[in-house]
């Protein structure tokens, strides 16, 4: 099977050593994104805004592989505060449809340039 590495300037560029994601086969696998604007490359503020952003870039990417975040099969969430997850829980009810992907959260001490979470996942692209 060939790797198909992913990009697309509706996302933030890779800060580092990455792909913003990658296709192998049917199985996409999304690079963690934080709260970044694509064309500013500035972190948005406030832990509401930046979770509304993350989604929209993974949805950037997962769009770059021809799926949607739907596709989503497995997401991991990173916060550096745990009394925000409830807020993730809200505003991800915005993006995906039942039945939710499998998910974990964890607390984390700080993340990259100051943002508040983070989340990587991996969808399934097949039917």
């Amino acid at each position: 099977m060939a790797k198909q590495i992913l990009s697309t300037p509706n996302a933030p560029a890779a800060i580092g050593t990455y792909s913003q994601g990658v296709k192998v086969g049917d199985t996409v696998y999304l690079s963690g994104q934080i709260g970044l604007d694509a064309q500013t490359m500035i972190l948005v503020e406030g832990i509401e805004a930046q979770i509304h952003q993350v989604f929209l870039n993974l949805g950037a990417v997962a769009n770059a592989a021809g799926c949607g975040l739907n596709h989503t099969v497995k997401l991991n969430v990173y916060l550096t505060d745990l009394a925000n997850f409830a807020k993730v829980n809200e505003i991800m009810a915005h993006y995906f449809d039942q039945p939710y992907p499998a998910r974990a959260a964890v607390g984390v001490k700080e993340l990259p340039r100051g943002a508040l979470v983070e989340m990587d996942a991996v969808l399934f692209a097949g039917e």
